[in-house]
């Protein structure tokens, strides 16, 4: 029987990323996977998919909407809903196979089953027509991910009341989706369906969208998403949900106490994600996932046992893939004994609407929570060309920065290309820049950019050029 150096169990980003950063290392690795197909929920039923439609979608909002102020006509816009989503798939399909090749590419045994320990170093995997094997592995990383949440009073019939996975794939676009959860999940989807033509409500707990970003973020983006026929609830708790043949009725209390009645076709529940570590035999070795389902770890990421380590979701901290990505990387060099680093604080949140949204670093509430001594610094959009030349006016950048040193702390946007934006503040938190640093460095002409110098500049003794 063969022993491997490491064995990862669970595919996604961080488990597939971990799998072939050993193998570089020189580890002898196996990958096991109890779905068919690489890329866990990311690539299979999350990033990717969602991606594309929001891509699709926004391509269809542009042709019915917008085509005509650049002065092209286009008559007769329909929607092909079915292309639509073998369009989403084909991109799916094409990923996944990606991920098999780089399987390949760095001789990493695949193994398709679930697993489960019998001990530290003895996993069972049992496929999906019932055989067994047995894997023998010096060290482990779980990286099993996570799966959706739900509420007391909403059961998910997946059919009516549904979850992300889902709503990926509905037969029809339905004429009023209520969606429960204002964060990232929910706004996505929901805006994919509002392009196409659906009436959205969102139902939020809280009294705000997107916890976690910056909340000038979240009033911006209430702000351009209600603009594009949105309806937001806020600070409604949701009690039940309901099936009448081919409508769903979901009750909430507002923050008054007063019962209120949403319906439509579909619920789409998205209020978050919990880890996913059922069968996975924990017990056997030892390990007591916490309250919310999450493995503890230590600052390297290893578990209770040693040589047993979790990534991901399955850990305290973001879901996020890129996240986990990095924690796979991190585990495969602590074994191999260098000394990796992880700033979590510089790892970015994203939001895909249109406008994006993204943040880094800290936000504004957290800084006034510690009576940190900060300075900020903001530009909007319209007041660049770039932004006017593409009809891409809506949102801003902000920079917060120390008030003594200057340097930066956390740096939020929304507007055009704002995920791919977010990468220059990643790069200055990293290495620790202060605001005039990046207010002296050239941006080209015209750009997105040229907004994260504006509000550089801004922070930097109200020295903005173009406002």
């Amino acid at each position: 029987m063969t022993k491997f150096n490491t064995t990862i169990i669970g595919s996604g980003p961080g488990g597939y990323v971990a799998a072939i950063r050993c193998a570089q290392l020189g580890m002898k690795t196996a990958l096991i996977e109890r779905y068919s197909t690489l890329g866990g929920t990311c690539l299979n039923v999350g990033c990717i998919p969602s991606k594309a439609l929001l891509d699709s979608s926004e391509h269809f909002e542009n042709a019915s909407k917008h085509f005509e102020a650049h002065g092209i006509k286009a008559e007769k816009i329909e929607l092909d809903w079915p292309r639509m989503r073998q369009r989403k798939d084909d991109v799916v399909e094409q990923t996944c196979a990606g991920i098999e090749y780089l399987m390949k590419k760095n001789k990493i045994t695949v193994i398709n089953g679930h697993a489960s320990f019998k001990d530290k170093e003895t996993i069972s995997v049992v496929a999906a027509g019932g055989t067994q094997q047995t894997v023998n592995t010096e060290r482990v990383i779980i990286a099993t991910g996570s799966k959706p949440s739900s509420i007391p009073g909403v059961v998910c019939d997946k059919k009516r009341i549904i979850t992300s996975t889902e709503a990926l794939s509905l037969e029809n676009v339905p004429e009023k989706l209520i969606v429960i959860g204002g964060g990232v999940i929910g706004l996505e989807l929901g805006s994919v369906y509002a392009r196409l033509g659906a009436e959205v409500q969102v139902v939020e707990f809280l009294d705000r969208l997107i916890p976690g970003m910056d909340f000038s973020l979240a009033k911006e983006v209430q702000r351009i998403l209600k603009k594009q026929g949105m309806k937001f609830f806020l600070s409604h708790a949701v009690q039940s949900a309901t099936v009448s043949g081919e409508k769903v009725k979901v009750s909430a209390l507002n923050k008054k106490g007063e019962e209120v009645e949403f319906n439509g076709d579909y619920c789409l529940v998205a209020v978050g994600r919990r880890a996913y570590t059922d069968k996975l035999g924990l017990e056997n070795i030892g390990i007591t996932p916490d309250k919310q389902g999450r493995i503890p770890v230590n600052e390297n990421l290893e578990t209770a046992v040693p040589g047993i380590y979790a990534i991901g979701d399955v850990v305290a901290g973001a879901m996020l893939a890129h996240k986990a990505e990095e924690e796979g990387t991190f585990v495969a060099e602590k074994m191999a004994g260098q000394k990796p680093h992880i700033n979590y604080k510089a790892i970015p949140g994203v939001l895909y609407t249109w406008p994006e949204a993204a943040g880094v670093g800290f936000t504004e509430d957290e800084l006034k929570a510690e009576n940190y001594n900060y300075k900020s610094g903001s530009f909007p959009f319209k007041a660049l060309g770039r932004a006017r030349a593409s009809m891409d006016t809506d949102g801003f950048v902000k920079v917060l920065a120390d008030k003594e040193t200057d340097e930066i702390l956390g740096i939020h946007l929304v507007g055009a290309r704002a995920a791919d934006l977010i990468a220059e503040a990643v790069v200055a938190l990293e290495y620790r820049a202060s605001a005039e640093d990046i207010a002296r460095m050239s941006h080209a002409h015209p750009t997105y950019a040229e907004a994260i110098k504006e509000a550089m500049l801004d922070a930097t003794g109200k020295r903005s050029i173009h406002m």
